[in-house]
C-alpha cells in the first residue's frame, strides 16, 4: 500500500522505526569505523569487506571475488594490490588449473580481521550491557525480525567454528550493501 494510502498511524510508526533504525546504524558504523581505524595497516573498509570474504572463502578467484562484492574486476584487482602491498593477501597458482591464480589471505590478515572482529564484537558487547535485561529481550526480538524483514539470515555465535565475521554472509545483502 502507498504511503499516501496508510493510515496516519501506521506512517507515523514506520517513520519513527525508520528514524530508530538510523540512528542505530549510524552507532554501528562508528563502532566499525573505530575497530578498523585501530588496525595499523590502513584499511580502508572495502578492503575490509575484501578480507572478510577471503577469510570466509579461502583461495578464491579474482573474478569471482568482484562479483561477490559487486564490484568490477579492475575494482577488486586495484583492492587486491593493495593489501598484497601490506602483506594482507597474496596470489598463489590455483594446483588445479596452472593457468588461475587464487587469492587468499596472509596470516597478517587472518590476525587483522579476528582483531577487527574482536574489537566490533568487544565494543557491542559493552553497549549492550548497559541495557536494562528486558530491553536486551526487546531488542534480539526487534532486530531478529527486522533482519528476516531484510532476508538476512542470522550471524553465527561466535564460537562457531566458521563464523562469518562481522555477520555477513556471502549471499545476503548485508555483505552486498556493506
Amino acid at each position: 500500500m502507498p504511503e499516501y494510502e496508510r493510515p496516519a498511524r501506521a506512517v507515523d510508526d514506520v517513520n519513527a522505526v525508520t528514524r530508530a533504525v538510523l540512528t542505530a546504524s549510524r552507532l554501528l558504523v562508528a563502532v566499525s569505523a573505530r575497530s578498523l581505524a585501530a588496525v595499523e595497516e590502513g584499511v580502508t573498509l572495502p578492503q575490509f569487506r575484501m578480507l572478510v570474504v577471503l577469510s570466509t572463502r579461502g583461495a578464491t578467484k579474482l573474478v569471482a571475488l568482484a562479483e561477490l562484492l559487486q564490484v568490477a574486476p579492475s575494482t577488486a584487482m586495484r583492492m587486491i594490490d593493495r593489501l598484497i602491498a601490506a602483506g594482507l593477501a597474496d596470489r598463489q597458482t590455483n594446483p588445479d588449473n596452472r593457468r588461475e591464480t587464487l587469492l587468499q589471505l596472509t596470516e597478517l590478515g587472518r590476525r587483522t580481521v579476528a582483531d577487527v572482529t574482536g574489537r566490533r564484537h568487544a565494543e557491542i558487547a559493552a553497549i549492550v550491557e548497559r541495557l536494562a535485561p528486558g530491553q536486551r529481550s526487546a531488542l534480539i526480538e526487534a532486530l531478529t525480525a527486522f533482519s528476516e524483514a531484510g532476508g538476512e539470515p542470522p550471524a553465527p555465535a561466535m564460537d562457531d567454528a566458521q563464523p562469518y565475521p562481522l555477520g555477513w554472509s556471502l549471499d545476503g545483502p548485508a555483505l552486498r550493501d556493506a
